[in-house]
């Protein structure tokens, strides 16, 4: 009986000890362990967390807007860079061309038979007088080029505008309206495309006369944008045909919304990416087919000078003066180039389907 109490205490001891060692067992343990891991919304920032917030991984940028994306995936093409980089100096060249004639004392349209041309009548090549050399009549080919640019920059993105909001107008009625509507225009680009671009323009041309270059460089822009409207449209009717059965268009037809209201507010939205891309590409080609009139002697009226207009003055004496083809064809060269290949890289960071493909980057 006497030794309950004893029993008991011991008893009582030893658990308060056992009890104290399993606390201590237990905060060593916890120190041991790895810091759990927490969703990347609510954990700070690592170095290694970098590429999945710039969506450098497959499955990356969660949270990140549509438009951050594609900035990102943007910024990753070395070769849109290099375009984008590309075009600005040629813009900058073009914006610069007053300078250009202010530095070499060579407006334009003036010539100096004196010294641009040598004893036998032949055009001086590149030199400290003309830095690219000059024409048969003596002119400046930098200050000609330069001023050339400005000429084949404004006709592509104007005529490129004029015929990406025509062709939208066109394409999301005739697709989203269809029946007699889709029908006529539907017919109506079939015919545009059917019509050859360069007869008709040479057929305006001679009928229509324009002699100030003002008027020479608006018949330009709108031929050149009235045969890229057909196609322009086509695209963009086919992409509206896909999208008008689609739910949140149906939803926005039962709450009450009318075709016009769904047309701007549910259509043109969801075809924002398309028409940029199409815009675009669409400016090259406006180059080339401006370049294409002025050699044929339809497109912008001289004395100002295009890239166009330049080779086919070129064209005779080339083989004893190269630089009148050189330099107006390398820049003409470069220049669609660059445009196509930024046109590409757009295509690319718009597209969604970019992040999850192997080899991205």
């Amino acid at each position: 009986m006497g030794a309950g109490p004893v029993f008991k205490q011991e008893v009582a001891a030893r658990a308060r000890g056992s009890g104290r060692g399993a606390r201590r067992r237990a905060r060593r343990a916890a120190r041991a362990a790895p810091p759990p891991v927490l969703p990347l919304s609510v954990r700070p920032v690592g170095d290694g967390d970098a590429a999945d917030v710039l969506g450098e991984r497959p499955g990356a940028g969660a949270g990140r807007t549509p438009a951050g994306l594609a900035v990102a995936r943007f910024r990753r093409d070395r070769s849109a860079l290099a375009a984008a980089a590309v075009l600005l100096v040629i813009a900058l060249f073009a914006a610069l061309a007053p300078l250009w004639a202010h530095l070499t004392g060579h407006p334009y349209a003036a010539a100096f038979p004196d010294t641009g041309l040598d004893a036998a009548g032949q055009p001086r090549g590149p030199g400290r007088e003309f830095w690219l050399g000059a024409d048969q009549l003596g002119r400046d080919v930098l200050v000609r080029t330069a001023y050339g640019a400005r000429i084949s920059l404004v006709v592509g993105l104007g005529a490129a505008a004029l015929a990406a909001a025509a062709g939208t107008l066109i394409g999301v009625v005739a697709g989203f309206c269809g029946g007699v509507v889709d029908t006529v225009l539907a017919r109506l680009m079939d015919v545009m495309l059917a019509l050859p671009y360069l007869l008709v323009a040479i057929t305006l041309a001679t009928t229509f006369p324009v002699p100030s270059v003002a008027g020479g460089l608006a018949m330009t822009i709108l031929v050149v944008a009235f045969f890229s409207v057909a196609s322009f449209g086509r695209v963009v009717r086919g992409q509206v045909l896909a999208l008008r059965r689609r739910a949140f268009i149906e939803a926005a037809r039962a709450l009450g919304a009318s075709n016009a209201r769904i047309m701007v507010s549910e259509v043109l939205p969801n075809l924002t990416a398309q028409l940029t891309v199409l815009t675009s590409l669409l400016v090259p080609g406006a180059i080339v087919a401006e370049a294409t009139l002025s050699f044929l002697g339809v497109g912008v009226r001289p004395p100002m000078p295009s890239w166009g207009s330049m080779l086919g003055e070129g064209s005779d004496v080339f083989q004893t003066a190269w630089w009148l083809l050189a330099v107006p064809g390398a820049l003409l060269l470069l220049t669609t180039l660059a445009f196509n290949l930024l046109g590409e890289g757009v295509r690319d960071a718009l597209d969604p389907r970019a992040d999850a493909a192997p080899g991205d980057g």
